[in-house]
């Protein structure tokens, strides 16, 4: 142990001592801490030349991030991270909550190796100690925003519940196809502190923290949302929001250090959308489409962008991966926009639509027209291709975003969804004709549910598919796929043209799960995706 500590300051005196002298005469004032612990802590303060603020964030300045050795976590830019090693795992959560089922929910991991003799087979499962949590987002506690800092490691898999408010720390390292449960953060300890519940997207700082999002209190009001710090350990640490600056709603978040700038989007109220869709709730004002810009590091609400009745419900939001852009997307899912948001000249925020998917005329469902419902999206590392679901009409779609003010699709490909054919459900043309999608079998099995979340290879090259959004509205609108379960699909990706093609080898069936079948949801590799690392 005392090599490798030994081995460690000379690792950050060659890197630091290039690329900043305040920081190297910080590291000899301090060579006397010995115990790993303490010396972890040091290096991670260097590395980000952290400055504690009164409402408890942590102001990062990007100095490791440039610096000439890079042993942390993750990738050095997004391209880089493009050449890593294919995808052997990834981790699935499943859920059993809301399915009538009486079984704790569990992380799958699911084997992605075609010359793998368990290809697209689920080979581990790790159960959760409670029943009743809703298993649904999940993050690291250190990614690629940590990649100059040599003691960072990226271990532990966080996951949020986000009914009954846990947050399970997962120990991914000791054993990648078995991992193991490190810790649970109670809702008892969340709540005393912050006041926070029902938390959903997790993100790592480079100062070592956690940043959790969170959609109300604990009676379910969305007034008592924001956002929650642990820090390196999973202590709960406070808000990182300054107070009075929370939003009015929660759901998503990314942070872009070279714009100072973190952006939030909004679900809406838990008291509403726990008890499953109803529109009424979207005219009382239960439902956000709000998008808040915050100053990054500092957590001050600097504007809200409102997005009027073109950006309902605005979920998953992305800026680009590159660092130095200042450009991003939001799914606005009830209206079925694709929004883009930039920064104005003058130094302001803004905001247009630049995807649009017309809601279908239809019969037999439950109002005359059916949105797509954008419910999950993603951007190619190389920041060229923006990939969305549509839940209820059931596509993937693949657009070309090298003009992010001008995407163009460059792929569809139908794989469930409530207008396939042998549905009730049909769409009327304007020919006066009906349609239905054509939704081939995979190995024998017809899909069920609509697409729902997609996670991406690092190479761009392969995009997996899972079809459950959350336990209340599958129950809802896919009865069937909370009787039967989920499946996961993969997708190949033309990346030199685009197109998109069903893997008719690559089937992960969850109705035949041994507790019953299980409602599967967001995907995580081991190694860092491009909906967990953020570059800075």
């Amino acid at each position: 142990m005392f090599q490798l500590h030994q081995y460690h300051r000379l690792h950050s005196f060659l890197c630091f001592a290039l690329t900043s002298i305040k920081l190297l005469a910080s590291y000899l004032t301090h060579t006397h801490v010995s115990t790993e612990k303490e010396e972890r802590k040091k290096e991670r303060n260097m590395a980000t030349d952290v400055a504690v603020l009164e409402h408890g964030v942590l102001g990062e300045k990007d100095v490791g991030a440039s610096a000439c050795c890079h042993a942390g976590p993750g990738y050095a830019t997004p391209v880089e991270a493009m050449s890593g090693p294919r995808e052997t795992l990834i981790y699935v959560t499943c859920v059993y909550t809301g399915t009538g089922r009486e079984k704790p929910d569990y992380l799958a991991t699911v084997d992605v190796d075609p010359s793998s003799p368990t290809y697209s087979k689920v080979i581990n499962r790790l159960p959760v100690p409670y029943v009743g949590d809703e298993l649904h987002h999940s993050g690291w506690n250190a990614c690629s925003s940590c990649h100059g800092d040599p003691s960072a490691d990226r271990r532990f898999l966080i996951l949020p519940s986000l009914l009954s408010g846990r947050i399970y720390v997962i120990d991914t390292k000791t054993n990648p196809k078995a991992p193991a449960l490190h810790k649970v953060v109670e809702p008892e300890d969340i709540i005393q502190k912050t006041g926070l519940a029902y938390p959903h997207t997790s993100h790592c700082l480079a100062s070592g923290d956690i940043m959790v999002s969170c959609l109300g209190d604990k009676d379910g009001n969305a007034a008592g949302n924001g956002f929650l710090l642990l820090d390196s350990e999973f202590n709960v640490k406070g808000r990182w929001e300054k107070p009075g600056h929370s939003p009015l709603f929660g759901y998503d978040f990314w942070y872009q250090p070279r714009h100072n700038t973190m952006i939030s989007s909004s679900w809406g109220a838990p008291a509403a959308f726990t008890k499953g869709f109803n529109p009424q709730h979207v005219s009382d004002g239960l439902y956000g489409r709000h998008l808040y810009v915050y100053s990054w590091p500092g957590g001050e609400l600097r504007q809200t962008l409102d997005l009027g009745n073109t950006g309902l419900i605005p979920l998953e939001l992305r800026f680009l991966h590159d660092p130095s852009k200042d450009t991003g997307y939001v799914g606005c899912a009830l209206t079925s926009n694709m929004v883009r948001f930039f920064k104005a000249e003058d130094g302001s925020w803004s905001h247009e639509v630049a995807i649009s998917v017309n809601p279908l005329k239809v019969q037999n469902w439950i109002i005359p027209e059916m949105p797509g419902l954008i419910s999950d999206f993603l951007i190619s590392l190389d920041d060229r291709f923006l990939y969305f679901v549509n839940w209820f009409h059931g596509d993937v779609r693949q657009y070309n975003i090298e003009d992010p003010k001008k995407p163009i699709l460059t792929g569809q490909v139908w794989v469930g969804g409530l207008l396939q054919k042998g549905s009730p459900v049909v769409a009327e043309l304007e020919d006066g004709k009906t349609w239905q999608s054509d939704v081939p079998e995979i190995k024998g099995h017809r899909l069920r549910g609509g697409p729902q979340m997609i996670q991406l290879s690092l190479d761009g090259k392969r995009l997996y598919v899972t079809n459950s959004l959350f336990s209340t509205w599958d129950c809802q609108f896919y009865p069937e796929l909370v009787e039967k379960g989920s499946h996961m699909l993969q997708i190949d990706v033309n990346t030199e043209k685009g197109g998109l093609g069903i893997n008719p080898e690559f089937y992960v069936d969850f109705a035949v799960e041994p507790d019953g079948p299980s409602l599967a949801h967001e995907m995580r590799y081991p190694g860092g995706d491009c909906t967990s690392d953020i570059w800075t």
